[in-house]
Parts: C-alpha cells; structure tokens; sequence
C-alpha cells in the first residue's frame, strides 16, 4: 500500500508522499486516471518536483518519471515564502 496526501488550491495541487518510485509511480497513475475522467490534460512542463531530506540523485530520477522540472526548495506558495531546512 502506498499512501499519499495531497492539497489542493483553486488550479494548484501539491502532493506528499514517500520518496520511492513505487509512490512516484502511483502519483503518475493519479494525474492519468484524472485526465481520463474528466478530459483534462495535466501540463507535466509546468509541474515541478521537490524533496525534503531526499538525496538529489532521487529526485532527478522522479523528475524523469513524471517528465517534469526540479523545483528549488526556495519558493513563494500563496504569497509564502516555503523554504527547506537542514536536518541534524
């Protein structure tokens, strides 16, 4: 079983999950069941993925399963500034 959270904000929606392939697979199942249902196209050059305490290497192999960008842990989300912190 693979467990995934999600948010969502009018167009945007942020997921969490653990930081496998399995789990980033399943993410990619989501967005294709979705597209099926309800005829929409989900634009994976606009989406971006990031992780927290995850190793770069990881990252740029999700990156490519989702065909999607890296995203720098420094970003604005609704106006907040999101940041990531070092551990330890």
């Amino acid at each position: 079983m693979v467990k995934v959270n999600m948010l969502q904000y009018v167009d945007d929606t942020l997921f969490f999950c653990k930081a496998s392939v399995k789990s980033v697979f399943n993410i990619k199942v989501i967005l294709n069941f979705f597209e099926l249902a309800f005829g929409l196209k989900v634009n994976f050059l606009k989406s971006r993925i990031s992780g927290v305490g995850v190793d770069q290497t990881f990252i740029l192999r999700f990156a490519a399963i989702l065909n999607c960008e890296v995203m720098k842990i420094l970003f604005k989300y609704l106006g907040m500034l999101v940041e990531g912190c070092v551990l330890g």
